[in-house]
């Protein structure tokens, strides 16, 4: 099926369409080789809450944005190679259904479907897709970034467990192991490879064992030749900025193919 949309107009007019929604800002997106496999609206766990993402699965990358018109215009466009990405399944916790945990060398986040078998069919094509890329010679990331733990879920700091968060007592996040912790255990700065170039926000804890030379908790390096990717810079990352964003009333996925195509696309 996919083999066949690679060679289609279809295929190339969706990813184009595409490339039209995220202009002039965003990344060209069509290549020779490469495929959509399907597209859906997710709710992304953000700083503070979960706010609608549109998301778009290729072959050989996911790729996602900020709603501004839907199906029209999008912005804040975020590429990740898929050859980064791992899956972690979360189980249902009351109210909060259908998430899971998508996990990236450069970022990791939580996203939530609409319905259960949405999650599945989201978790199965990117999976199909992963492996189809291994198979051909890509190889994977050892080591992933944290998934952020949103702010509601601390009042007090996950470090020194004594600071209690208020108005002035602001929440931060290590950037190594995704804690909420206060100003006090984050005073230090320790450059992250994959994350950022710079010297980051790192936690006590952490900062305690990447002085020490534990590469346990250092992200890996960069990669080369790799397709550029976008995320939030440090101090945005939590989306949070972007309150005026429309709240799409589509949240329907749809999936063009049933597995990943065997032939890589031309690099970005």
């Amino acid at each position: 099926m996919v083999d066949r949309l690679r060679m289609s107009q279809a295929n190339r007019q969706r990813i184009e369409n595409i490339d039209q929604c995220f202009a002039p800002q965003g990344q060209t997106l069509w290549a020779e080789g490469r495929v959509l496999v399907g597209e859906g609206v997710l709710m992304k766990m953000c700083r503070k809450k979960a706010k609608p993402r549109q998301f778009f699965l290729f072959n050989d990358l996911l790729v996602y944005g900020s709603i501004l018109i839907s199906k029209r215009r999008y912005h804040k466009q975020r590429i990740i190679p898929l050859e980064q990405v791992k899956l972690d399944d979360l189980k249902d916790d009351g109210n909060v259904k259908h998430g899971w945990n998508i996990m990236a060398r450069g970022k990791s986040f939580t996203v939530y479907a609409a319905t259960e078998t949405e999650k599945q069919e989201w978790m199965l094509h990117i999976n199909r897709c992963v492996t189809d890329l291994y198979k051909h010679g890509k190889r994977p990331s050892l080591d992933l970034a944290a998934v952020w733990v949103p702010d509601s879920d601390a009042s007090e700091c996950m470090c020194c467990k004594s600071s209690t968060f208020t108005l002035i007592n602001r929440r931060h996040h290590c950037r190594s192991c995704g804690h909420v912790i206060c100003g006090n255990c984050s005073t230090n700065r320790f450059v992250l490879p994959g994350i950022n170039k710079r010297p980051v926000r790192v936690c006590d804890d952490c900062y305690k064992k990447l002085a020490a030379g534990d590469h346990s908790v250092v992200q890996p390096e960069v990669m080369k030749n790799e397709v550029s990717t976008h995320f939030e810079t440090d101090e945005s990352e939590d989306d949070d900025n972007d309150d005026r964003t429309q709240s799409s009333d589509e949240m329907g996925t749809t999936f063009y193919g049933s597995g990943p195509t065997t032939r890589a696309p031309t690099a970005l």
